[in-house]
């Protein structure tokens, strides 16, 4: 299926479910601390992550010159960004509202960075490109394609995770048995070297919803991904997938929910890892009915509790969350409002149990098709979105779990 025709139906679907219930209220944003964002007018795709020492890098898209350049920037002590610094820039990129570049640091200092560049010109197959850095980001390599299928079909909705010393594993949707819109979207897994050199390619599930957010985490016992599965009869629930000394298990289930749509959603999941505390969330709408639901597991991903579902009755979903060491986990996501779209965030306990949603962008004309992104350093949160006031622009805000 065509990317452009996919997301139509997405897009349909979705706003007619978000019509189904009244919305609960939310807290006031009392403790949200706007950052002056790096990024400018025409920025758009902002992603977030944590790296080992701490420091919290915002990466995004910025679409404002006639080429789009992928850019990234560092929260100072000071609570200030950095100005923004280059990762890479081309003429024909493939910009996606819900397909978003990322970063990821290693250990070692190490910076890798992804995104998705046309194959060919005008068409809509696409690339991954991966670029490291080995001085903080001041010099960028040559960059990689880590698939090794290079036909005209898609390759996307990437995670990047630490694989091991200078390595970084790469989980992608790779659209290699699509063939004039007839085959299936697979879920393909590899490791790349900071050096170049590219592991041996696993395929975990042969067939998979086209166009929805992949996720991963490391966890003590390795490797655990979430993903949208599509069954024969166009059931797409989340699945599970973990990568062990042993290698990748069979996929599993993450919940029965029987959401029958036929179409992508364009509304993956996530998972996050703090230590052997595991958290995944995710957006449902078996029978119209829409919802956003969280999973703890204190296993390291091999079982998960029940759904606790955490939506104020609107959710457009668009999930993030961020395991703790405590067994909590903070989430996030869209939920819609008299007064437009909103991110809210929201605390759930190890026993189930939740704090009040807090609305994360108050004031903000939040784009209905991006994904907002978290990430968390030491007590701090932070959290960037696409404004889709005219032109877009990336904002960003903080806060402290207490």
């Amino acid at each position: 299926m065509k990317k452009l025709s996919v997301l139509l139906l997405a897009a349909v679907a979705l706003l007619l479910m978000t019509q189904c219930k009244s919305p609960a209220p939310a807290a006031k944003p009392a403790s949200i601390t706007e950052i002056s964002s790096p990024a400018g007018a025409g920025s758009e795709e902002p992603n977030l992550t944590a790296g080992p020492d701490g420091r919290i890098y915002l990466s995004w898209i910025d679409t404002a010159d006639t080429k789009a350049s992928l850019k990234f920037s560092v929260l100072g002590e000071n609570q200030t960004w950095s100005p923004g610094s280059l990762i890479a820039q081309g003429e024909h990129w493939f910009v996606n509202a819900s397909d978003y570049p990322s970063l990821i640091a290693l250990p070692d200092g190490t910076l890798a960075a992804q995104w998705l560049a046309d194959n060919p010109e005008g068409s809509e197959a696409y690339n991954v490109r991966l670029s490291f850095s080995r001085d903080s980001g001041k010099t960028w390599g040559k960059s990689i394609i880590p698939h090794r299928d290079r036909s005209e079909n898609e390759h996307g909705f990437v995670s990047l995770v630490a694989a091991g010393p200078g390595e970084i594993g790469v989980l992608w949707l790779d659209g290699n048995k699509i063939k004039d819109e007839v085959g299936d979207m697979a879920l393909n897994y590899t490791t790349v070297t900071s050096d170049g050199k590219i592991g041996t390619e696993a395929v975990l599930d042969t067939r998979v919803c086209e166009c929805c957010q992949t996720s991963a985490a490391v966890t003590p016992d390795g490797i655990i991904a979430v993903y949208r599965d599509r069954s024969e009869k166009e059931i797409r629930d989340i699945a599970v997938a973990r990568h062990t000394r042993d290698g990748w298990s069979k996929p599993e289930l993450l919940s029965k929910d029987n959401w029958m749509i036929d179409g992508c959603p364009v509304n993956g999941p996530s998972v996050s890892a703090s230590g052997a505390n595991i958290a995944a969330a995710w957006f449902t709408a078996p029978n119209d009915a829409s919802q956003v639901n969280v999973a703890l597991s204190k296993d390291g991903g091999k079982t998960f509790g029940a759904p606790i579902r955490v939506d104020s009755g609107k959710p457009v979903g668009r999930v993030d969350i961020i395991a703790q060491a405590s067994g909590e986990a903070l989430v996030s996501w869209m939920e819609q409002a008299p007064e437009g779209t909103q991110v809210r965030v929201r605390l759930v306990h190890s026993d189930g149990t939740m704090g009040e949603p807090i609305i994360a962008t108050a004031g903000s004309k939040v784009k209905f098709a991006g994904v907002p992104h978290m990430a968390m350093s030491g007590k701090q949160v932070v959290l960037a979105w696409t404004d889709g006031d005219t032109p877009n622009k990336v904002r960003t805000v903080t806060f402290k779990l207490d």
